[in-house]
């Protein structure tokens, strides 16, 4: 074995979490909330009298449910406490190694018992197993099995859950940039693409009473015709309103990303790029001009810059 697989395959075997109960006991209330939520009508789950005429003792809880008795409150995980230091030590191994993206793969739990309102539920989760290196479609990784084992108050095994992710070495990037998101081209909105290739900035008309619209649809909002056409927008407007994206970074986009609502001097709005101004300069009711973002040879969209007042 590599030195590294050695190193990982000393993890098998160890705690990460010992004996940990729940924070609260099985209750009806939560059993509610998560059988409505799962659209579960069972009522053995709810419904005494229902659950003894199956032969149970009484109303029981949702096998499914397991987890949940055991999960960390959100107070707990906020008070950045390392429930894991072991766990912790597993993954800087191997991330130091490379591996630094993960994903889950499956999950299979296996139920022994059923749980009652009021009974306590403990877990505790070792490091069952950790994979030679792997070949996979998200590139090379090691897969590590934990496996989770519940108890009543009794100490009585009533399930396990084997947890499986793969740790994995990502992809390099392309040496290509990304291209940007393709829009979902059909008939009512083609034409507006295809103008746009042409650096021309089309607005959709109704030829019955003449109001213009866009979003591009196939029917007059006003008198609801079918008939249309287009006219050449100025290309003048202010911004009506915007946003800056800085998250979550695209490839295909520059940052910081200026996402605004242009009104047209014509009447209508549009979502589009700023160019040429930084975030801190834009303001609602600034007028702006039409400008072109050349994206690659298929894709052409309308952006908009500051507007060049008459003077200069």
């Amino acid at each position: 074995m590599s030195e590294l697989l050695t190193r990982l395959r000393a993890f098998e075997g160890r705690t990460i979490v010992p004996a940990t109960w729940g924070p609260d006991p099985v209750n009806t209330p939560m059993i509610r909330h998560w059988a409505e939520a799962m659209g579960d009508t069972s009522p053995v789950y709810l419904d005494d009298d229902a659950a003894r005429a199956t032969g149970r003792g009484g109303a029981v809880a949702p096998a499914q449910m397991l987890q949940v008795w055991t999960m960390r409150t959100f107070a707990d995980k906020m008070s950045g406490a390392d429930p894991s230091p072991v766990w912790t030590e597993l993954i800087a191994t191997l991330d130091e190694a490379g591996f630094t993206s993960v994903v889950a793969t499956d999950s299979d739990q296996e139920f022994f018992a059923e749980l009652r309102p009021g009974d306590r539920v403990s877990t505790t989760e070792v490091v069952e197993s950790v994979s030679a290196e792997k070949r996979t479609g998200l590139g090379a990784g090691h897969f590590v099995t934990t496996l989770k084992t519940y108890r009543n108050g009794d100490g009585e095994i009533v399930g396990t859950q084997r947890w499986r992710t793969l740790r994995f070495r990502p992809a390099e990037r392309p040496a290509t940039r990304a291209l940007r998101p393709r829009p979902a081209l059909d008939d009512d909105n083609a034409f507006w693409f295809a103008a746009a290739r042409e650096h021309r900035l089309v607005i959709q008309r109704c030829t019955n009473c003449g109001v213009l619209r866009h979003p591009t649809g196939p029917m007059c909002g006003e008198c609801r015709s079918t008939e249309w056409d287009t006219v050449d927008a100025s290309g003048r407007g202010t911004v009506y309103t915007f946003v800056v994206n800085h998250h979550p970074k695209i490839d295909a986009f520059d940052y910081p990303l200026i996402v605004a609502v242009i009104e047209l001097a014509e009447g209508t709005r549009l979502i589009a790029n700023l160019t040429g101004v930084e975030p801190e300069h834009v303001h609602i009711g600034m007028p702006v001009e039409l400008d072109w973002i050349d994206a690659d040879p298929e894709l052409t969209l309308p952006a908009f810059r500051p507007a060049v007042s008459e003077e200069h």
